[in-house]
């Protein structure tokens, strides 16, 4: 993971008109916390936030130029979004230090695919893991290729990069392969003889 540098600003205004006027000039409203200091209320540049993002994953670690002050090594923790309209309306930020360890959510991203009639279930989309604040793995890969029927694979089983050491149950359910049900199968099979009767009474 990469690290980005975003320029970001002190803000002296709160609440929901304070915030209003702030992504209203393109800005997201944010709190940095951690290491015991007393939080201090940023503006981030939403464009540059997004990318940063985009690019690194939803633990992006940043390198804030607070304005007036001394950089910042932050890691975003949470990121509100409206419900509906799908903007940022606020993150936190937790203060790092640089070779710090930190404990984050991180997607499982399934490769590969199973046995012919097998359907896969993932049961967990992110693993808990303990890592480096600027080596976070932006996604975990579980392969699933050739898995067979009553193939079951838990937290466990997920291979972690160097220096990544799980955290929470070993044995949580991640992926269950099954058989396809025959109410999947029905359809495309119903489908097929009525194709064929269609064409017998052509004939």
């Amino acid at each position: 993971m990469s690290e980005v540098r975003i320029a970001v600003e002190q803000r002296t205004e709160f609440g929901k008109g304070a915030a209003r006027r702030t992504r209203r000039a393109g800005k997201i409203p944010a709190v940095l916390y951690g290491h015991g200091s007393d939080p201090k209320h940023l503006s981030l540049p939403t464009i540059e936030f997004a990318r940063a993002v985009r690019e690194n994953g939803q633990n992006a670690v940043l390198t804030l130029d607070v304005e007036g002050g001394k950089s910042e090594l932050a890691l975003t923790k949470t990121i509100t979004a409206h419900p509906i309209k799908n903007y940022i309306e606020h993150v936190d930020l937790l203060l790092v230090k640089r070779g710090e360890k930190v404990t984050v959510s991180v997607p499982v991203h399934l490769t590969g695919e199973a046995a012919s009639g097998g359907l896969v279930s993932q049961e967990l989309t992110e693993v808990e893991v303990e890592a480096e604040a600027l080596h976070i793995p932006e996604q975990i890969e579980l392969s699933i290729d050739g898995a067979e029927i009553g193939t079951q694979l838990h937290v466990s089983d997920i291979p972690l990069p160097k220096g990544v050491t799980l955290q929470g149950d070993p044995e949580a359910m991640v992926v269950t392969v099954s058989e396809a049900s025959a109410s999947m199968e029905e359809p495309e099979e119903e489908a097929e003889e009525a194709a064929e009767g269609e064409a017998s009474e052509e004939a």
